[in-house]
Parts: structure tokens; sequence; C-alpha cells
């Protein structure tokens, strides 16, 4: 048993504690509360709280940082991004999956929730430094891809992986029997689903009208558009049944009135990037109006394709700059039980509480309970103390 003592307990769970303890074994939580006087390890002046769970990434990405320069079009990232991967071979992924979790690490990220566009090097990456879930990106933009494929492909993915999910792309890339295909693999297997949706102005002029930026650059692909000029993206995927209950929907920037009803009672996850929206100028994101249909709302960071930092605190001050009434101990759970909870991992993942997983990091505090919300949002620079499944980890970047 290792006992950690703190200035501040932060659980998510319940109330923060001050001068509270938190014992661990096997990598789990044992039991925590007000430090009783055992010997325990002394962390100082700081707040003990559950690490951060990032809902969306692409570490494949982590060496275009500030390659890809904010443009009016959507359409035109998105060439670009292209052009950028043919230049890059299997050693620069590899190297830019491990530069990611660094990044991820350092800034007390905990639990990632990524999507892999290369699952053919997994067997080159070494064990992740921190909680992952790998999801398979499945696209089928030119060619229509049998389902005795898809399975096969996904299934050598997955085969002795814990922590494992699909993600069909998104519709602009994704056949509707592909988004079917994904779903009946998620059901059987228990796994979950993520996807991109309604993610820009773009994608839904395309859809719903047949024509813009997106709508040419596909058409000039070889995308067979037949599929579009009526539905809006969320009508299409969500109106035509694809999608397993629980699905996480990344984005969700764009939406038709009529739209709302879809989601409506509905068990999604509704991820928001807030700084990648942001490099895009997007419009004003429906937080409060996603809250209000009770869907799970989480944050994450996509890629440093569109992303400075991947860097949880940012992204909720980001949020908190468009919506400045929204109360800070609400932002923490974006980043911490709502995730868990996307996932199924609810009581064993983003909390301070028994039984849960011991991934915790410590952030300087000095203020009380009432403001420790508050200071743990406005936290900047590295995060130099990181325990996941109990383990301390060394954080490069802080020493390097």
């Amino acid at each position: 048993m290792t006992t950690l003592r703190a200035r501040m307990l932060y659980p998510v769970a319940s109330p923060p504690l001050e001068d509270g303890m938190v014992c661990v074994a096997d990598g789990v939580i044992r039991s925590w509360g007000r430090w009783d006087g055992r010997k325990a390890e002394d962390l100082g002046d700081v707040v003990l709280m559950p690490g951060l769970i990032n809902a969306h990434c692409h570490l494949d990405y982590s060496v275009m940082r500030g390659a890809i320069l904010p443009n009016a079009s959507f359409a035109q990232w998105i060439q670009r991004l292209n052009d950028l991967k043919r230049m890059l071979d299997a050693n620069d992924y590899v190297a830019s999956v491990a530069k990611g979790f660094q990044a991820l690490l350092a800034n007390g990220t905990t639990s990632v929730f990524n999507i892999e566009s290369f699952p053919e090097l997994m067997v080159r990456m070494p064990d992740p430094p921190l909680r992952t879930w790998w999801f398979y990106e499945m696209m089928d933009v030119r060619n229509r891809t049998r389902t005795e494929d898809v399975v096969a492909g996904a299934f050598r993915f997955f085969e002795g992986r814990e922590n494992v999910g699909l993600s069909p792309h998104a519709p602009y890339t994704t056949s509707l029997d592909l988004y079917r295909q994904a779903r009946g693999c998620c059901e059987k297997h228990g796994m979950p689903l993520m996807t991109h949706l309604a993610e820009s102005d773009e994608e839904f002029e395309m859809f719903r009208n047949a024509r813009g930026p997106l709508h040419d650059l596909l058409e000039s692909m070889g995308r067979d558009m037949s599929d579009t000029g009526d539905l809006s993206p969320v009508a299409r995927i969500i109106g035509g049944d694809v999608l397993p209950d629980g699905a996480l929907l990344t984005h969700m920037n764009t939406l038709a009135e009529s739209d709302w009803v879809l989601l409506r009672g509905r068990n999604f996850s509704i991820i928001h990037c807030p700084c990648c929206h942001e490099y895009f100028g997007r419009g004003p994101f429906p937080l409060e109006r996603f809250l209000r249909e009770g869907l799970n709302v989480c944050l994450g960071t996509d890629s440093l394709a569109s992303n400075r930092q991947l860097n949880l605190f940012a992204e909720m001050r980001c949020l908190l700059q468009k919506n400045p009434n929204h109360p800070p101990e609400a932002l923490l759970e974006f980043v911490t039980r709502n995730p868990a909870r996307a996932i199924r991992m609810e009581g064993r993942l983003g909390e301070i509480s028994v039984g849960a997983a011991a991934d915790l990091i410590a952030l300087p505090c000095s203020c009380g309970p009432a403001k420790t919300a508050e200071a743990i949002v406005q936290h900047a620079g590295w995060v130099k103390w990181v325990m996941v499944g109990g383990e301390e980890k060394v954080n490069n970047s802080v020493h390097s």
C-alpha cells in the first residue's frame, strides 16, 4: 500500500477536501479521505486529483504542429494534410505518436482516446506511457469495402489488445454501409464507436445542397456524390440508424434545427475540441443546448495539425472564454468523469473513489476548497507529478 498526502484533494465525484490522503495498491485506489496521521508520501502544497482524459486525439499527426496555417476553407486544410501525409514514412509516424504521448503526459493527461490512421504500425509501437484507447479508423471514400474485408482488418488490429474501438471517419469519407458494419462489430464485441460528425459548414453545404469546396474536392477524388443534396450530415447518420447506443460524436459544430429532434433522448457523447474550433474560426458551439438535451459532453484536443498543443487545461480555458458563466466544476467533469462515462468506465476512471484506477496528477495549490476548481482550470505549465495505474511517471518534457 502506498499512501499519498496532499494539501488538497479534488475527487471530482465529491467536494474538495483539505489535508487529504489517497491509499493505492495494485494500481487501484483502496481508500481516501482526510489524512489520519499514518506514514505517507507528502506531495506538499498541491491539489491531488484524477488525471485528465483526452476524449479525441490524432497522435499520428503530432509532428505537424504549425505545418498548416489556418485558412478559410476546410477543404484546403484537408488537401494540405494529405500532402503532408504523403511526405512522411512509417518511422515518422511512430516518432509522431511517441512525441504526442509525451506532450499529453506533460500536460496532465493520463488517458487518451486516439484515432489510429495507420494500424499496421501498431506492431512497431512500444507500450504507451498512459492509458490509451485505440480507435481503428475506417474510410471507403473512393472504393466500397466488402464486409469481410472490414471485419478481417478490424480483428487483425484488435488481436491481443485491450481498449480498442472503431472509428468510421466521417459521413463524407465513409459510406452508410461501412457505418453499419462498424456498428455491428461494436455491438457484437462491446466496443466503443467514435466518428466525426457535423464538423464544418462545408460538410453541411455538401450534404444539404450538393455544392461547395468540400463537395468539389471529394468529387475530384472520385467519391460517389449521389448521396448529397438533401439531408444534413446529422440526419444522414443518426436518422439512418447506423450508430450504436452510446456512440461518441466528435465536433458536432453545424446542425440544422431539425437535427436536435434526432438527438433528443439519445445516449450519445458529444466531444468538443475548443482550440481546434477556434483554429478554424467556427461559429459559436452550442454547449448549453447539448447539456439541456442531456447529452454527455467531453473535451478533446484533436491533432497538432489543427492545434498548437495537446493540453486539456488550454481547452478548458478556451471553452471558458466563450462561456464565461460556466462553472469550473462542470468544465472539470468534461475532462474526467464524462469521458469515463463515454467508454463505460464510470466509477473506475476520472475520479478519486474506492475501486477507481490510481491515475492521478498533482498541481500547485494555495487556495481554499471554494476556489480549487477554478485554480485547476487556470493551471499553466508542465504537470510535474503524474501517476498512471499506481506508477509514478517520469515526465521527460519536464526534465528536458
